[in-house]
């Protein structure tokens, strides 16, 4: 059984690997928030963005409590 994704493109957006202007769309796949670039075929899903934040948060101190 095949599903149609709905895509909706990005105004403005710009994409990071070949810098191309308004050629980025976004769409869900299995619960999970997907770019992709029509240029270049560049794409990012939210859960790798969660991940990569996450091993930055391990990596940095916010703040120190001192009493």
């Amino acid at each position: 059984m095949s599903t149609k994704k709905r895509k909706r493109f990005i105004a403005g957006a710009t994409c990071p690997k070949c810098q191309a202007s308004d050629t980025v769309m976004l769409y869900l796949e299995h619960n999970v928030e997907k770019l992709e670039c029509v240029a270049c075929g560049y794409t990012e899903s939210q859960a790798e963005k969660n991940v990569q934040n996450a091993a930055k948060a391990e990596n940095s101190v916010i703040g120190i409590f001192k009493p």
